[in-house]
Parts: C-alpha cells; structure tokens; sequence
C-alpha cells in the first residue's frame, strides 16, 4: 500500500483533517500537536476524533505523522526551556493516544554551544522520562540537515540517542530527505549505498516514515530549504525512485513542500502516478 499525505492543519480537528486529507487525494498526514512556535495546544473532542477515527478505518489511512512544535528543544541551554519542552512533551504524548497507534515527530533540537555529546545524553534523558509502557505512539526523531548547533545532524547522532532510551519499542526514526540530502547524504548518486548506511547504523526496521522533500540546495549545505518535487536539486527521478524503493515500502510518506492545497493534491496526483504497485 503506498501512504501519501501532507501536512493539514489542525486549527479544526482531527474530522475536518481527515475530510481535508482526502480531498488532497491523500491516505495519511501529517498535522502540528499545537502551534507550530509552541503555546497552548487546541482542545480534545472526543465525538471529534471518534468521527475522524470512524473515517480513517473507512478509508484505509495509513500511520498519521504528528508533528510537536518547532520550538520544542529538549536540550536547550537554559533549564526553563527544556522545562517547558518536557512539559509540552509530555502533553502532547497523552493528547496522542486519543488516536492510538500513530506517530509523535520531533526535531532532537539544539544544543546551543553545549556540545553535540551535552545535547545527546539531554534528548535520551528526557525521552526516558516522557515515555511509557502503556502508550500506543511512536516517537520519531528527525534526520536533520545540520544547520546550526542542530542535533540529528547525521545516522551516528541519532543512533546514539536511541542507544540513550530504555524503551527502545517506542521509539523510531523519521527521514526527510531534503534534511539528508542537505546534510550531506547522496541521494541522488547513491540512494541504495545512503539506505544501506542508515540500516548499518539505525536499522531499517527503527524507519517508520519519511518526509518526502526537494532541495532548494546542493548537497551537503546544511541550511534546510524545501523545495517542490521535482523543482529541486534531488529531483523527480530520484523521488521516483525513494517512493518505489523496496527497504521503503509500506511507510507514509509526508510532504512538507512549499504549496497550497491545490499544489499539494497535485503533487499527491503525480506521485500515486508514479508509485508502482
């Protein structure tokens, strides 16, 4: 089954998301936990999230990707920060399992002149503090593109956070492939050697989506520029090839691209037409 979505927004709840998502001609999405700079996040309905739940089993969706916020950075500098991060961590992770079995995203974050070793062991204490046996959600760490004092920034980052976490079941990866791209991966020249990589050094079977991106920049820029598919740097021929790749079949893949709804659905359009089933 090929999942493909982008990201709606929540601002009317989880019905009016999935009504928006097929509209797009989409079978997942991705969607902010709150305000995409943090605050207060909306409600729960539970009559709402029945009606979307009764709909997602009706039309087959796949994984939904939940985004936290931007400016969640559970290995800031300053302790009100990664206190407030945990905090809204934490909601956020109950406010997921209204809709049991999907996806929590988030970038690991930056730790501001700390030192990459600093912001690790900060980002695997917290996970070992906000996860649960009891919870049905995945939390995905994001590969970055390196921009900055960003961690993620490469496989070996990532993969020692997870080595960091006790409840290793709860956790995952998420890969964006302009972040990859940017950070210096080749996928345009070397997409199976770049999988072959982050299964020699994550493992394949901790990627649980991808964010599916062009590149506004060259390889290795490190500044995290989106771009549409095709209109990039990584192109339409290598997205063709990330969507039909065998070690990624199955997963839901989520624009982040720079559209509109009406870009978004044709891009949606454009990929299902070029996913082989």
């Amino acid at each position: 089954m090929f999942y493909i979505g982008s990201h709606i927004s929540s601002s009317k709840g989880y019905e009016a998301m999935g009504k928006q998502a097929l509209k797009l001609g989409a079978n997942t999405f991705a969607f902010f936990t709150r305000n995409p700079r943090g605050g207060k996040a909306k409600e729960m309905i539970q009559e709402d999230v029945d009606k979307f739940l009764r709909l997602a089993e009706e039309h087959s969706f796949g994984k939904l990707v939940a985004h936290a916020p931007y400016t969640m950075n559970i290995c800031a500098a300053k302790e009100d920060i990664r206190k407030f991060a945990k905090e809204m961590f934490m909601d956020d992770l109950v406010r997921m399992e209204y809709t049991p079995g999907n996806y929590y995203n988030f970038h690991p974050g930056s730790h501001v002149g700390q030192g990459s070793e600093a912001g690790i062991a900060m980002i695997g204490q917290v996970l070992n503090e906000v996860l649960r046996e009891d919870m049905t959600t995945t939390v995905l760490l994001e590969t970055m593109a390196g921009k900055g004092s960003e961690v993620g920034r490469n496989f070996e980052e990532l993969r020692a956070i997870l080595d960091l976490v006790s409840l290793k079941e709860k956790v995952g990866v998420c890969l964006d492939t302009c972040h990859v791209w940017d950070g210096g991966y080749d996928i345009v020249e070397n997409l199976d050697g770049v999988l072959e990589e982050f299964d020699q050094v994550i493992g394949l079977e901790n990627l649980k989506a991808v964010h599916l991106n062009d590149s506004m920049n060259p390889l290795g820029s490190h500044k995290d520029r989106h771009e549409k598919v095709g209109e990039g740097q990584i192109g339409k021929e290598v997205m063709t090839r990330i969507i039909n790749h065998p070690s990624l079949n199955g997963l839901p893949f989520i624009l982040e691209t720079p559209n509109d709804d009406a870009g978004w659905a044709a891009e949606i359009a454009m990929l299902k037409e070029m996913h082989r089933d």
